[in-house]
């Protein structure tokens, strides 16, 4: 999948002071930061910077540019002491999240330590008065210490940036609704004003019937050129025909195309919903599987909470699956993940092609065969998480660290299916989970992205709940 990283605006600050006192000390501050930092930055993040300032009204240009740019973050970096009532203003007035980097150029206080280092090397009270300020006036703000040296000094700001950019995209996300929610799962529903106030999501609802004149209308020649893409991707049943692939190519294109037209980032359907319109082809479960791996979040059953969450995950840690807990290995101390047909197929198992199956009877009527890839996911470290409303309707997030077990997929299956392992016991990770407020619709990324994670509860005003 494309990934995009984040972009972080660097605010550098000096006193204006020193433009007399010592009016060569900005420059060899700035010269540390371009030499140094900002390359180490460069390797992880987008970085967006100008020049260190030291007035007010250029501070208050200097964030106001990097707004514009786009930035999704902003690191504020002390190279001398600068007093904090002259940034506060525009830190106030941005709503980028804020991270004051507390660090310098020296790594030792030595015996060679002397009056010019020092005055190198001064920042760390002026992080002090800044942090102050902003705790006084109730502008959130994150706060690293930590040499550019340091075995993995940069990793907590290039997380804060991965969140910033993350809560960003999700803040401006058009969810998608193909049919309705699944009748009587309370677990996802919600109060779309209250989505919309909060996380800052909308939604529009996408029609059967669209889908179906979409999937009629679809050009013959990328039909066929989706067709020959399965086959060459996939590891195609014998039993499948050419209809059965042209229909499943048909509704793919079918809702890429809603997908693109409504420039949704999170998308869920409803399958019965499918089924009341008695022109419908096929179900979508490969297009769905398919476009979680381009980056669209995706949940079943109509839920867009959901939708939500994997979208959210997908931005912190890419790729991401939206998931299920089926059944519990007591005996192996796992959970086995499944659906009816839909997997992030970008997170299958390296080294063999994915098994592109018809499902032995529909889910629901459709004119057609149902297709599926049965896809697991590669093994390793994993994180999973749910977005979910707990009491009072707060927002929070219910995460654990799991490794996916290296299991099947198991021959006769027509779902995508993975296990994995918590870090515990199955049996109090399940319970934790639960009361937690876990609900049955979650996402599943590779690597511990716990510390993302966090960030993003915090920007996003959520509580996090760690099982």
């Amino acid at each position: 999948m494309e990934t995009h990283k984040p972009k972080v605006g660097v605010l550098a600050l000096t006193l204006e002071l020193y433009e007399t006192l010592a009016p060569r000390l900005r420059e060899g501050r700035e010269r540390w930061l371009r030499e140094c930092v900002l390359p180490a930055l460069a390797r992880h993040v987008d970085v967006l910077f100008d020049r260190a300032v030291f007035r007010r009204e250029d501070i208050d240009a200097a964030v106001a540019s990097l707004e514009a740019a786009g930035a999704d973050a902003l690191l504020v970096v002390l190279l001398t002491y600068s007093p904090s009532q002259l940034a506060l203003p525009a830190l106030r007035r941005t709503r980028l999240p804020i991270l004051l980097w507390n660090t310098q150029e020296l790594v030792a206080v030595d015996a060679a330590f002397d009056t010019a280092a020092m005055i190198d090397n001064h920042g760390v009270h002026g992080t002090q008065d800044l942090a102050n300020v902003l705790l006084r006036g109730g502008v959130p703000f994150e706060y690293v210490t930590s040499h550019l040296s340091d075995a993995g000094g940069l990793d907590a700001l290039v997380d804060f940036a991965w969140a910033a950019a993350a809560t960003r995209r999700l803040r401006t996300a058009r969810l998608g609704l193909l049919g309705y929610p699944f009748p009587g799962m309370g677990d996802f529903a919600v109060d779309t004003t209250y989505l919309a106030s909060t996380l800052g999501c909308d939604w529009v609802e996408l029609t059967v019937e669209d889908y179906v004149l979409r999937a009629a209308a679809a050009p013959a020649k990328a039909v066929a050129d989706l067709v020959t893409e399965y086959r060459t991707t996939y590891d195609v049943a014998p039993d499948l025909t050419a209809a059965d692939l042209e229909a499943t190519a048909r509704v793919e294109l079918a809702l890429r195309g809603m997908v693109a037209d409504h420039g949704i980032a999170g998308l869920s359907y409803q399958f019965l919903a499918f089924g009341a319109d008695e022109r419908t082809p096929t179900l979508p479960f490969v297009a769905a599987s398919r476009l979680m791996a381009d980056g669209i979040g995706f949940a079943g059953e109509g839920d867009i909470v959901g939708a939500a969450g994997v979208c959210l995950l997908g931005g912190l840690r890419p790729p991401a699956s939206f998931v299920e807990m089926f059944t519990i290995d007591f005996a192996g101390n796992g959970v086995l993940l499944s659906h009816m047909g839909e997997s992030n197929v970008a997170m299958a198992p390296r080294g063999a092609k994915v098994r592109l199956i018809g499902r032995s009877s529909p889910i629901t009527r459709t004119r057609g065969r149902q297709l599926a890839l049965v896809a697991g996911f590669e093994p390793g470290p994993a994180t999973l998480c749910a977005l979910a409303q707990g009491p009072q309707n707060r927002w929070r997030l219910v995460v654990a660290a799991a490794r996916i077990a290296d299991y099947g997929p198991l021959p006769g299956f027509e779902v995508p299916h993975a296990k994995v392992h918590p870090e515990g016991d199955v049996r109090e990770f399940l319970t934790a989970y639960a009361k937690a407020g876990g609900p049955h619709h979650l996402a599943l990324a590779f690597g511990d992205a716990r510390p993302r994670l966090r960030q993003a509860a915090r920007m996003l005003a959520a509580d996090y709940c760690e099982v």
